[in-house]
């Protein structure tokens, strides 16, 4: 485990999550493309259409712990039956990212704070939304991803009758399937069974070598 300013231990090895992974297989980091065929992935981190107008991965990825996919993959067929799918914005990300990010936007109330570790650091948090399977096209929420505004909120009410709907319509299937909406960030979804995950400031590119 690494050293850092807050006395948070760290997972910055494969060594370090190969034996974590020993002692429990839910800790496996799985790419959601592996579990859910042809699940939509749109990593605002991995190009500069996002609110640091900065590029933070090398290239899109989207990982997570082992159970979280499960969880996601019911999500997706359940939604499927619905005429609609899952659209990934982001997913595992380490925790040199998140610092990096706090660095540009000190925000404590919208940005994971380096103090303590995001849920993203730790593979149980999902940033998305939903598209309609026939158009591919996203239905219309109460803000764009990563918008700092109250109408962010998954409680916020003051919006046209159909946003409301597609939010609780997303809010509802996570949260059938074990996840929590997050108090600030209607697209921010954490798993909610994920107590005992590490935080890791890992290459999601090194984890194909876990295989």
């Amino acid at each position: 485990m690494s050293s850092n300013p807050y006395g948070l231990p760290i997972q910055t090895s494969l060594q370090e999550l190969r034996q974590s992974i020993h002692a429990d297989s839910n800790k496996a980091m799985v790419k959601l493309s592996a579990i859910i065929p042809g699940i939509q992935l749109d990593i605002k981190y991995a190009g500069t259409a996002n609110i640091f107008y900065e590029q933070l991965y090398a290239r899109p990825h989207a990982y997570v712990r082992l159970p979280v996919a499960k969880a996601l993959a019911a999500v997706q067929q359940e939604l499927r039956e619905m005429g609609l799918a899952l659209k990934i914005y982001d997913a595992y990300r380490p925790y040199s990212v998140t610092c990096r990010m706090f660095e540009r936007l000190p925000d404590t109330i919208y940005m994971g704070l380096p103090r303590t570790g995001s849920k993203h650091n730790r593979g149980i948090a999902l940033d998305l939304t939903l598209i309609n399977l026939k158009t591919g096209k996203e239905l219309e929420m109460p803000t764009p991803f990563d918008a700092l505004v109250y109408a962010s909120h998954p409680n916020f009410q003051q919006l046209p009758e159909q946003v409301i709907r597609n939010r609780e319509t997303l809010k509802s299937i996570m949260q059938k399937h074990g996840f929590e909406v997050d108090p600030v960030e209607w697209w921010h979804y954490n798993y909610s069974a994920g107590k005992n995950y590490e935080l890791m400031d890992i290459d999601p590119d090194l984890f194909e070598q876990l295989r």
